[in-house]
């Protein structure tokens, strides 16, 4: 289950990275454009903006993101409610970006195949993923949901990446021209229990579904005490490293 409105509550930062990516996709001539994992749909209808006249998708798994898109959509702007490994275009895509979904496709690695086989020859596959899971944020997240009082949690499928050479090695091996590449965004976070707030919106999420209603409590009181011990506020604000990992692969053109 995803809050829409609680995801948008660091709106700005969550944009940041969606648009250096979208700032090495110098794609012209685009008529087709899908956003996978497109959420509540506010960077998704910046596309149309970014390329007028290109029929836009937004595709995400979560009916509360969809339900939450902009209804009606602009024109030429459509949101689909479907599992990104089912979806299928109707036509060839000209560019088709991923935004922080990735990583919670299990095995995402090996659909790399299926979405390079969206795009159109000549056309954009792009996309950015965490690469931050070896932070406090993270790392005491996993190590609290191993302790024996959830032993729900214990099997719980988590958000995983790779490193940036195994996602170039990825797109090389589908004959794409690759970029890639990693930023590490220090994010000045404000308020109380800022970084819980932060992860709140995305990585606490399955693990709020899958706790006992009982335990749910216990399981976010211990955590915000480990996170207040990991991420002292400082003069100006909590900081918070934010590392993403981004890539860029574009299909060759037909002659």
């Amino acid at each position: 289950m995803w809050d829409p409105d609680r995801y948008l509550t660091f709106a700005g930062q969550r944009a940041r990275p969606f648009a250096d990516l979208l700032a090495q996709v110098p794609a012209t001539g685009v008529t087709e454009v899908a956003d996978l994992g497109c959420g509540p749909g506010t960077l998704t209808v910046g596309l149309a903006q970014r390329w007028p006249g290109a029929h836009v998708v937004g595709v995400d798994s979560s009916a509360e993101m969809i339900a939450a898109t902009p209804a009606p959509p602009p024109d030429g702007v459509d949101f689909v409610h479907a599992d990104l490994r089912d979806w299928a275009p109707e036509r060839p895509v000209d560019v088709l970006l991923s935004n922080a979904t990735l990583q919670w496709v299990p095995g995402h690695l090996d659909l790399l195949p299926r979405l390079a086989g969206h795009v159109a020859d000549g056309g954009w596959l792009a996309f950015q993923v965490p690469g931050n899971f070896a932070e406090p944020a993270h790392a005491e997240l996993r190590d609290l949901a191993a302790d024996d009082r959830w032993p729900e949690l214990h099997d719980l499928e988590r958000p995983a990446a790779h490193e940036p050479a195994t996602y170039l090695g990825a797109l090389l091996d589908l004959g794409l021209a690759a970029d890639v590449w990693e930023t590490t965004y220090v994010q000045l976070l404000q308020g109380d229990d800022a970084v819980l707030e932060w992860m709140s919106g995305t990585g606490l999420r399955p693990y709020l579904a899958a706790v006992d209603d009982g335990a749910r409590g216990a399981f976010v009181e211990e955590y915000r005490d480990r996170l207040r011990a990991a991420y002292p506020p400082g003069r100006y604000g909590t900081v918070l490293p934010y590392r993403r990992i981004f890539a860029v692969g574009r299909k060759a053109a037909t002659r």
